[in-house]
């Protein structure tokens, strides 16, 4: 990833049904990605280049997808975003990407979806399952890191929801985990609720902007700066609270940072002008 605009796109083709992992890992010194600067995502399509599902876990640098699939041509797209410790606009360098297969037999399970929102100081979460065998157990399982998943509860065969006071206070990760009575293992998508006490911010409407005008929503009163990828301020002002239009005439086509500023606080956003 040698620019922040980079995506690198990798087709691969499934055999047969079976579990499909993949370990996208930035190059590093050390454990925990220690010497990286590159924060990766994945996401995964189907053959119709249809995203199925998006992965980057919180504020590792690595990424992981641990799915199951069906037999057929499917697409992986690398990118690099920000967290904490690798901002989107300096999200750059090399990666690897290690994938295994397992192959397996065909469940009859026609749909398999989990939901989760915040209600309160609550998760609740709710499922669908439609198969051909009967539930005998079903575990909703937690992860912080986006590859170890440890059991939450086991909900009794029939339920399909739960809610709770969750234990961490990070940004936490959930699937559930079925057995059916013929002793297949399944398990559900993944669904990411972030952390209560999230700051809310402002955010960019759309990051392609062909009308001269930049829409940004903001929860309150921010300064905002704009800056060309030389590191050059192009423009400056404050936002409302609510919805904001800022002028981008006099600005060439190209990509752009925005940071918005509150106090100590401070978020950058990419946005590119055609």
């Amino acid at each position: 990833i040698e620019r922040n605009s980079d995506q690198d796109m990798i087709k691969f083709t499934q055999p047969s049904y079976g579990e499909f992992k993949l370990n996208a890992v930035p190059y590093n010194v050390g454990a925990g990605d220690a010497g990286s600067d590159l924060d990766l995502q994945v996401t995964l399509y189907n053959s119709a280049q249809t995203p199925l599902n998006v992965y980057n876990p919180g504020t590792l640098l690595s990424s992981a997808i641990d799915t199951v699939l069906t037999p057929g041509v499917y697409y992986l797209k690398v990118e690099g975003k920000g967290n904490i410790y690798a901002p989107n606009y300096a999200s750059l360098g090399s990666y690897s990407l290690q994938g295994r297969f397992t192959a397996g037999s065909p469940l009859a399970v026609r749909n398999l979806e989990l939901h989760g929102e915040w209600m309160g100081d609550k998760h609740h979460l709710t499922w669908t399952i439609e198969a051909d065998e009967q539930v005998t157990k079903q575990v909703i399982e937690i992860s912080t890191d986006g590859r170890n998943f440890t059991p939450v509860t086991e909900s009794p065969a029939d339920a399909r929801s739960f809610m709770y006071k969750p234990f961490v206070t990070t940004t936490a990760q959930y699937r559930l985990n079925v057995t059916f009575d013929n002793g297949r293992q399944y398990y559900s998508n993944i669904v990411t609720l972030r952390a209560a006490g999230v700051t809310p911010r402002p955010q960019l409407v759309g990051n392609l902007i062909v009308t001269h005008t930049i829409a940004v929503t903001s929860p309150g009163t921010y300064q905002y700066a704009i800056y060309d990828f030389n590191g050059r301020t192009v423009g400056n002002g404050q936002l409302k609270n609510g919805m904001n239009m800022i002028s981008a005439n006099g600005l060439t086509t190209g990509m752009y940072i925005v940071r918005f500023i509150s106090g100590t606080q401070q978020w950058m956003d990419k946005f590119t002008l055609q």
